[in-house]
């Protein structure tokens, strides 16, 4: 029975893509959805995929000096077109076209509303909540309307003919992005209007279905002459072994590897020492060249988690991205380590349904810091891609090595295409860009974006992010970036696997990266711990009239923190108090040390010891952050049990920032 479901989905997802492209129902827009072969077209000129966003306005590009002025500005929160009548403009688009994602960080009760086609009244009148909430059709459906890390997203389509406009009311919410394409001239397209039709809803359901239930297989179902082709093996170190050399023309529409590793460490070195590469049609170099583990999608060992085209499960990896090829595909592994590796490999490959000439080819590399831009305003852009030729980028695995914690991201996406010189999509914050929000470490995983392994933003950080109806189609460039605030000597490294389509003759100038360039370079780093001391951050609240207290984590401030963080009391006003507990272990004389934090907007603080003043009341200003280094507040006799640290505001350095915080490393009872 489960068997006759999936088959009748896939006849509809079928049909569904055989309408004509200048004439496309909604039922065809929701198809692109799940539609991988499509990915593997090369795009009609007149199509573009951009992005209205809230980034800060004062980045700009001053063509006449030809200089980027306020590149890294970061105030991406409420920026817009302009205000028009005391309402926000957040979105103007000429049609045909339609809108395949929303998201945003903060949506709130007021309305954003969405006009088409010139018309008075809205299409779609909600709260900004209210497109990610799933209390109002269509945008109910789990797969395509979810919550993911804080990060609200929707993507659901909402086509239009002639033209579409996006405005806010005040108290809308903070961070949004409206990702749309733009179809090519004469394109007919149903303008969106509720409710849907019926079919319209029965396409939506079919989808969500799938992308909800069916993650894991191909999505276009069995493909009429497919052939699947299963081989075990061992690839001996420094062998490169080819696995199908396959005639054309054809397409190979899955690609999976099982293999057993020794433990944690064995899986980690194996899967970036094993190299996948496939060429196509004869070319001297491959399209497709990337470490093992990374071409599926996520790095450092194998990290479960399954997406439309692409997965590990405890059983495979898995890929579906659709491969077509003119006169052969050559399939390889090369074995850069020093120890046999064992591995079970099934490859599907199918007749083509087009010409080959409507077809670009897949093309898949790693990197790290390769290409980075030479033009000083830009030193913040770090490359995920650069290709030349007409194709489409279809997404990217982001893996990150923060090893001294703390948020690694915060910076934008940047799309340029064709040449453009400001970006057509230009985002607010690098989890924004993979569909969470907040920097928030929570895994997830979902048909089009992914966390699949975060550490607490500690360590090894893997996201990912997949363009499907939303791809972004190009004719002659594509230059693709991501915001990188820390350097690499801090250290921060980025490495990036990107996924794209290309037409034979296009620039792909990515080389394979030899072993040690994959390996190791992710160092191990020691935080300093200051020995027999109670960790500020760690102590237990007692009393706070005002303000909100914390953790908070001072990599990006330098080194001279113990565990690199502290207490972080901050938005309390003068004569506002915070009492921590202090515990003693046994009865006795102590001396009492602490080690304090200072700031530009740090405030004048009244140290006390159950009730008794502290010494004198210490000035925390400085115009750079800095621990105060060890400080000594005298001997004490203190009984076993809870004592009383408390804090009070008193005010501020004349020079501060008037936000009065204050911040605590650490506490040490000395016994005398």
């Amino acid at each position: 029975m489960r068997k006759l479901v999936i088959l009748a989905v896939s006849v509809v997802i079928l049909c569904a893509g055989s309408a004509a492209a200048d004439d496309l129902s909604y039922e065809d827009l929701v198809h692109r959805l799940t539609d991988l072969e499509r990915l593997a077209t090369l795009p009609e000129k007149g199509t573009k995929c951009a992005q209205w966003s809230s980034y800060d306005r004062r980045s700009k590009y001053d063509a006449e000096n030809d200089k980027y002025v306020n590149w890294d500005a970061n105030g991406d929160n409420d920026g817009c077109i302009r205000r028009e009548d005391g309402k926000f403009v957040m979105a103007e688009m000429d049609g045909p076209g339609v809108i395949w994602r929303i998201w945003s960080a903060r949506p709130l009760d007021g309305h954003v509303k969405i006009y088409i086609d010139g018309k008075s009244k809205p299409a779609v009148d909600l709260p900004f909540k209210g497109y990610f909430n799933r209390e109002k059709e269509p945008f109910v459906y789990p797969s395509l309307v979810h919550t993911k890390a804080r990060g609200k997203n929707c993507y659901v389509p909402i086509p239009y003919q002639e033209s579409c406009k996006i405005v806010a009311e005040e108290g809308w919410g903070a961070y949004y992005h409206f990702t749309y394409e733009k179809l090519p001239e004469g394109t007919k397209v149903p303008s969106f209007s509720l409710p849907l039709s019926k079919g319209a809803t029965q396409a939506l359901e079919q989808a969500d279905d799938f992308l909800s239930n069916k993650l894991g297989t191909d999505p276009a179902g069995t493909r009429e002459g497919q052939k699947t082709l299963w081989k075990r093996f061992s690839v001996e170190p420094g062998e490169t072994l080819t696995v199908a050399d396959f005639d054309g023309p054809k397409a190979i529409t899955a690609l999976k590897v099982a293999m057993d590793f020794e433990d944690k460490e064995d899986e980690v070195k194996a899967l970036r020492e094993m190299t996948l590469q496939i060429t196509w049609d004869g070319q001297k170099e491959p399209a497709v060249w990337a470490p093992l583990g990374d071409f599926f999608g996520t790095a450092h060992g194998v990290n479960h988690y399954k997406s439309l085209p692409l997965g590990m499960t405890k059983d495979e990896f898995y890929s579906f991205w659709y491969m077509p090829f003119a006169k052969s595909a050559k399939v390889q592994m090369t074995n850069d380590g020093t120890k046999d590796r064992s591995m079970r490999v099934s490859l599907t490959v199918a007749p083509l349904d087009k010409k080959i000439s409507e077809y670009g080819r897949f093309h898949c590399k790693w990197h790290r810091d390769a290409y980075l831009p030479e033009d000083p305003d830009r030193q913040i852009d770090w490359t995920l891609l650069t290709t030349e030729g007409r194709g489409r980028y279809c997404g990217v695995m982001q893996h990150v090595c923060n090893p001294r914690g703390s948020w690694w991201g915060e910076g934008d996406e940047k799309f340029f295409v064709d040449g453009e010189n400001f970006p057509s999509t230009f985002g607010t914050g690098s989890e924004d860009y993979y569909g969470y929000a907040w920097c928030n470490p929570t895994l997830f995983e979902n048909a089009f974006h992914n966390q699949t392994i975060s550490m607490g933003n500690r360590g090894h950080i893997s996201v990912n992010r997949w363009h499907i109806a939303d791809n972004l189609p190009f004719q002659k460039s594509f230059d693709g970036y991501i915001e990188k605030y820390f350097p690499n000597d801090r250290p921060t490294l980025y490495a990036a696997t990107a996924y794209w389509y290309l037409e034979p003759g296009g620039e792909d100038p990515y080389d394979p990266k030899p072993v040690d360039q994959r390996i190791g370079y992710c160092p191990e780093v020691k935080v300093h711990k200051e020995e027999g001391a109670i960790e500020g951050e760690k102590m237990r609240i007692l009393e706070k009239t005002g303000g909100t207290a914390a953790r908070q984590e001072l990599t990006s401030f330098g080194t001279g923190w113990s565990y690199e963080a502290h207490l972080w009391w901050r938005e309390a006003k003068p004569e506002d108090k915070l009492v921590l507990a202090l515990p003693v272990e046994e009865s006795g004389t102590y001396q009492l040390q602490m080690q304090l934090t200072k700031a530009k907007d740090y405030g004048i603080v009244q140290l006390t010891l159950d009730g008794k003043p502290l010494g004198d009341p210490i000035d925390l200003y400085n115009p750079n952050v800095v621990p105060t280094g060890k400080m000594n507040f005298g001997t004490h006799k203190l009984d076993k049990g809870t004592h009383k640290l408390g804090v009070k505001i008193i005010g501020a350095n004349e020079k501060a920032v008037k936000s009065y915080m204050f911040g605590l490393d650490w506490v040490k009872l000395i016994e005398k």
